[in-house]
């Protein structure tokens, strides 16, 4: 198939031949004037004269007849500039509208998606990333949505409580402490000796915190790969999980979704506790990212949403993947400087790791 570049460029080929062929004419052409000889010493000097002009004068015929060629060529040559320069403005549009054409289906898809999630209340658009916050409000809770869009490298990361393992901080100590537009809870902990570590296999900046463990029981690592798309699920091995490429990730039970598909819920986390606050990260197939945070006033199974209330939201977000978080007093929320939901404790609780975002 020919291309529109071919095909402009054959005819500017065709456009510019026969002004090639003039030019290489004239330069293997050559005008000489050559003077008669004159016999002075015959005595006829002065008789002489008028012959040299008329042997001159087909020499001169000859240069200006160059010249009007020279005039032709330079403005045909004008025209061709002129047609070469219309045409690239034409080229430049159509390349402009094919690629209007090209985004138009992601910007039909993301209209989609954000149209399901209701109005957005804040955002923030930067060369990195686009977030919108919503509001989710159902019968039995009420919490918030935050939709990313990453857009450039260092736009996404997670973080050690103070860099430090060991160390907990809380989501907005870290927000602060980093330079963070937004901060979400991520991982589980476990507490031992006053310090306070993240939950099995845990990778920042691309390294295994604590090495590798395999998944057991309903654990699951989930974070993001090289390219900034949302990895998760459960690995027996390191090689197994090497392969994706994890730059950063955390673990928690369980997986509430695959491939569009909600999974059935194990039966101790489907009641234990039956509702409490929650926080979810999920994903779309432009891989955008998805986390909801559900507040609830405790964490004793009697306010916040339950497990199935939260895969059908995410069913009718349109979600493609979607993992459970550390949820109760952990769940929280920040965005643009500010603590958004009502963490349950009444307080924030320090974590051992939390997901940030960078404008």
């Amino acid at each position: 198939m020919i291309t529109a570049a071919q095909r402009f460029n054959r005819t500017m080929l065709l456009a510019s031949a026969p002004f090639v062929g003039m030019i290489v004419w004239i330069a293997f052409v050559s005008f000489t004037i050559q003077a008669p000889g004159i016999d002075y010493a015959a005595g006829g000097g002065a008789s002489t004269l008028p012959n040299m002009a008329e042997a001159a004068a087909p020499t001169l015929d000859g240069l200006e007849d160059a010249a009007v060629i020279a005039k032709e060529i330079s403005a045909s040559m004008k025209k061709v500039s002129e047609l070469y320069t219309k045409t690239n403005a034409s080229m430049s549009a159509i390349m402009t509208t094919a690629k209007a054409q090209v985004s138009r289906p992601a910007l039909i898809y993301d209209k989609r998606i954000t149209h399901r999630l209701g109005t957005v209340s804040d955002s923030v658009t930067s060369t990195k990333l686009t977030a919108q916050l919503f509001r989710i409000k159902a019968q039995n809770f009420s919490g918030y949505a935050l939709k990313v869009k990453l857009k450039a490298a260092g736009a996404m990361d997670m973080t050690l409580g103070k860099d430090t393992f060991g160390g907990s901080e809380t989501t907005l100590a870290a927000v602060k402490r980093t330079g963070a537009i937004a901060g979400v809870n991520a991982g589980g902990f476990a507490d031992s000796k006053g310090k306070r570590y993240p939950l099995s296999t845990t990778v920042v900046d691309g390294q295994y915190v604590s090495g590798f463990e395999a998944s057991f029981n309903d654990l699951f690592f989930v974070g993001l790969n090289d390219r900034m798309e949302l990895i998760g699920g459960k690995f027996s091995s390191k090689d197994q999980l090497d392969k994706l490429k994890p730059q950063f990730g955390a673990s928690f039970v369980p997986v509430l979704r695959k491939n569009g598909v909600n999974l059935t819920i194990p039966d101790k986390w489907r009641t234990s506790p039956l509702r409490a606050p929650r926080t979810i990260v999920a994903n779309y197939k432009d891989d955008q990212l998805l986390f909801l945070v559900i507040d609830g006033r405790n964490e004793n199974g009697s306010s916040g949403a339950t497990l199935e209330e939260i895969q059908l939201l995410l069913t009718r977000y349109g979600a493609i993947d979607a993992y459970n978080l550390d949820g109760g007093g952990s769940s929280t929320l920040v965005f643009k400087g500010n603590v958004v939901n009502s963490p349950s404790d009444g307080r924030m609780r320090p974590l051992a790791t939390n997901f940030l975002f960078f404008k």
